[in-house]
């Protein structure tokens, strides 16, 4: 049983780059089927697909790695906010990843957006991970 199922999805995700795979299947759940259609828009992985089984449905993420070196596109993977220690930021408070080259996925009251969508929305929430 996962009781984070954030963290199981940036977990599977940070394993399958590590053993380099090129594919890696993820239950399905509709945070996660944002966070991957986030991950998509922003570049960090090559393509998705949703499938539907007789369970809860299955994400198939393609990974996404440089040509020539092997390297992933996703250097790193933090969760923050856990079950145990929830972290939440108005929207002047949210902070750059990576000095900007990174981003942050947020929960907010207009759903779940990145840390720019949200300034731009004058939104705070909850920092669900950092991407970068």
């Amino acid at each position: 049983m996962v009781t984070d199922p954030i963290a199981d999805f940036l977990t599977r995700i940070r394993n399958a780059q590590m053993a380099g795979h090129r594919i890696v299947e993820i239950p399905a759940s509709n945070l996660k089927k944002r966070m991957t259609e986030i991950l998509y828009d922003k570049g960090y992985i090559l393509k998705y697909k949703f499938e539907d089984d007789s369970k809860q449905g299955i994400i198939k993420i393609a990974l996404k790695y440089d040509a020539s070196t092997k390297v992933p596109a996703i250097r790193g993977l933090e969760r923050v906010s856990r079950p145990g220690l929830r972290q939440y930021a108005k929207p002047a408070e949210i902070k750059r990843v990576q000095n900007g080259l990174g981003i942050a996925i947020m929960s907010t009251s207009k759903g779940i957006m990145t840390d720019k969508e949200a300034k731009m929305n004058n939104v705070g929430g909850e920092v669900l991970c950092h991407i970068y």
